[in-house]
């Protein structure tokens, strides 16, 4: 398929016509017809209209209207009369933008001259990749919202912790363009990853400061690829566990350099180790890409930092420890790059100054691990919240229907608290389920991932602060080896994928101002809710 595109701006007549007819644009006055709209003033509401894989698809007023109705593209112009077309569903004056794409090249500059010769119409015809690349700035927040030039941005993402150190070799690194493809056609836009990896395997820090060149440019094609395919990143900068060393291998280098260290916690509070982790944040942000020319901390490719993966500090039952850790580090990276966003990478327990909220643990165990949702959220430099769901690992590997009904909790639990006490978004960072758990089947995933997806609707439909969800994770197929038994193989999962692709769609549904301001009580509700609801696109 031609991967160029056209992109218009086509004022259209008020209407107040709410069916549309499709049909095959006139021979005669089709050109007329767009030449006259072109003297009309422009109203600011936009519709955009998709032609890819045979599918037309309408957003406006803060409706996306998908048809079916295979498109014949060699009639021309047919898909902007469909475009004209459906203006008919507004019921004022409207300014029409369409992104067209088409299976013949040739037809497309055929299109365009076509239209350039219109009268009026030179002036109002750009280059949708230029306009993309001008879109292409920082995520935000604003209030318990992510923005992205202004515009609401809701997250339907991904993990793949491995891609670095793929990237390293040239036999690997087509793994990361891959998944970075597969997750691109369902319409996941956000990936979670990996920017460490301590004195293991490919390691990216050697030891504390020195780093491998080699790695450090594996991550800065990882950013670069990512960009390419239009998927924002979160880096997280250092483990809890000892997979990819993380904070036992920083208390390894601490006591090969002499110190006097009893326990892995001591990571949270020793000067020195401390200085390591600032060392490593300071490199990292500061970092050139070797591919883009780009500092990382200018780079909007970047959504997030997140601070560590999974942080617990079970040392220190009250909290006291990692809070002042959080604090610490929080501060120092913005003092670093104030222009990212900033988040922990905790689970979500809930801990001692929220005694009413451990009854939502999973586990008795959750609120002794030194961590404190409420609490840590609340740092100076902290802007959006982050959550894991294990069910399987926290409750019973045995699945249960119990299993879902704790995810709904969990999740309303911490969208009502990221709203009523933190006023900010929350991200349901990773979740899923294990291949190896008993009881296991491809349609308990679709109905643990249609619950995750269906929750977080609930919340942005409201204007709520679920600001989005990333699985665990995605694989492209070859990389059976690094699966951790809960990865996922988009190609070889239709029924996920299509799940996956309907909310990426919904989503995208409330992924600009008109329908960030309208969701509540628009005169076209019920088909809004039309396609909210339908469990297949």
């Amino acid at each position: 398929m031609s991967s160029r595109s056209l992109h218009l701006i086509l004022p259209t007549k008020k209407k107040k016509k709410k069916k549309v007819v499709v049909q095959d644009p006139p021979k005669d006055d089709l050109a007329d017809k767009i030449a006259n709209m072109s003297n009309l003033n422009p109203y600011k509401c936009l519709i955009y209209i998709y032609i890819y894989m045979l599918v037309a698809c309408a957003k406006f007023n803060g409706y996306q209207l998908a048809t079916m109705k295979t498109m014949n593209l060699k009639y021309g112009l047919k898909a902007i009369y469909l475009a004209f077309s459906l203006t008919r569903l507004l019921e004022r004056t409207s300014s029409l933008l369409v992104d067209t794409r088409y299976e013949n090249s040739e037809l497309e500059e055929g299109a365009r001259s076509y239209l350039v010769s219109s009268s009026g119409m030179t002036n109002r015809i750009a280059n949708l990749d230029d306009m993309e690349e001008d879109a292409w700035t920082m995520v935000q927040k604003s209030g318990n919202q992510f923005t992205v030039n202004g515009q609401p941005f809701y997250v339907n993402g991904f993990n793949t912790y491995w891609l670095m150190v793929f990237a390293v070799d040239e036999s690997t690194r087509g793994k990361v363009s891959e998944v970075f493809q597969q997750a691109s056609a369902v319409g996941l836009s956000v990936c979670r990853t990996w920017a460490f990896n301590d004195a293991q395997w490919r390691a990216l820090q050697i030891s504390p400061s020195v780093y491998d060149e080699k790695v450090f440019q594996a991550l800065d094609f990882v950013i670069s690829e990512a960009k390419k395919y239009k998927i924002r990143l979160i880096l997280s900068l250092v483990n809890n566990w000892e997979a990819y060393g993380g904070k036992p291998q920083y208390v390894k280098w601490g006591k090969a350099a002499g110190l006097s260290l009893t326990s892995d916690d001591d990571f949270f509070s020793h000067p020195t180790i401390k200085s390591y982790y600032k060392a490593h944040v300071n490199t990292v942000l500061n970092r050139v890409n070797t591919v883009t020319n780009i500092t990382y901390k200018d780079d909007p490719t970047i959504f997030a930092w997140e601070l560590m993966n999974e942080p617990r500090c079970e040392s220190d039952p009250s909290g006291d420890k990692l809070q002042n850790w959080i604090e610490e580090m929080a501060v120092y990276v913005k003092s670093i790059d104030p222009k990212h966003l900033v988040e922990i990478g905790l689970e979500g327990f809930y801990g001692p100054s929220t005694p009413k909220k451990v009854q939502y643990n999973p586990n008795t165990y959750a609120q002794q691990v030194g961590t404190d949702f409420i609490r840590n959220h609340q740092v100076l430099g902290v802007d959006f919240a982050s959550v894991h769901m294990y069910p399987d690992s926290w409750i019973s590997p045995s699945i249960t229907n119990a299993h879902v009904e704790f995810t709904k909790s969990w999740m309303q639990s911490h969208i009502d608290d990221a709203e009523n006490f933190l006023d900010m978004p929350v991200v349901f960072s990773e979740f899923g389920v294990s291949r190896k758990d008993p009881g296991y089947n491809t349609t308990y995933l679709d109905t643990l991932i249609s619950t995750v997806y269906k929750t977080l609707l609930n919340s942005t439909k409201k204007g709520g602060s679920g600001g989005g969800v990333l699985l665990w994770q995605i694989f492209p197929e070859g990389t059976d080896y690094m699966d951790d038994g809960y990865a996922i193989v988009l190609s070889k999962s239709p029924s996920t994928s299509n799940i996956i692709s309907l909310q990426s769609t919904r989503l995208k549904t409330f992924n600009s101002l008109c329908s960030w301001r309208c969701r509540w009580g628009c005169k076209k509700k019920h088909a809004l809710e039309n396609l909210l609801y339908h469990d297949e696109l």
